[in-house]
């Protein structure tokens, strides 16, 4: 047996995506996990907007996917390592205010409101104005400030 697979088979269950259904809706609000973030998550397309990527990211850290969030992170802002089930279970998504971000510009901001629980049932919001910009033509996470 080569080292690859046995160290896929070593992977608990908790180290791997807990992406919904197809139909199940999709954690950003957006409609159908399938054709909303999923399609991103599963890499058949990619965010045209800095909106689209901000919910697409929301989606990945309440499915608990680290490789699209370190993927569509900007590589001058990356951290080396990320565990999206250290924090809490995200519950919901506000998004408040967009600047620039579209097809036709190379950066953007978004401004939401991203609902959150504890294991302990301890609720809470995170308030976030994200900076998006175009690495080669695609969308990327570059920084944000925590209201």
């Amino acid at each position: 047996m080569s080292r690859r697979k046995s160290a896929r088979r070593g992977r608990r269950p908790a180290d791997l995506p807990r992406r919904p259904d197809a139909g199940a809706p999709c954690p950003c609000g957006g409609g159908a996990y399938a054709a909303c973030c999923g399609r991103f998550h599963r890499g058949e397309a990619l965010p045209a907007t800095a909106e689209e990527l901000m919910r697409s990211r929301y989606s990945a850290f309440a499915v608990g996917d680290a490789a699209y969030l370190l993927g569509t992170w900007h590589p001058a802002t990356r951290p080396a390592r990320l565990d999206p089930a250290d924090g809490p279970r995200w519950t919901g998504l506000e998004i408040l205010d967009t600047s620039g971000g579209s097809a036709f510009h190379g950066e953007g901001t978004v401004t939401f409101r991203a609902h959150w629980v504890t294991a302990a049932g301890e609720r809470g919001t995170q308030e976030e104005r994200s900076r998006f910009v175009r690495v080669d033509g695609v969308w990327s996470y570059l920084d944000g400030a925590v209201a």
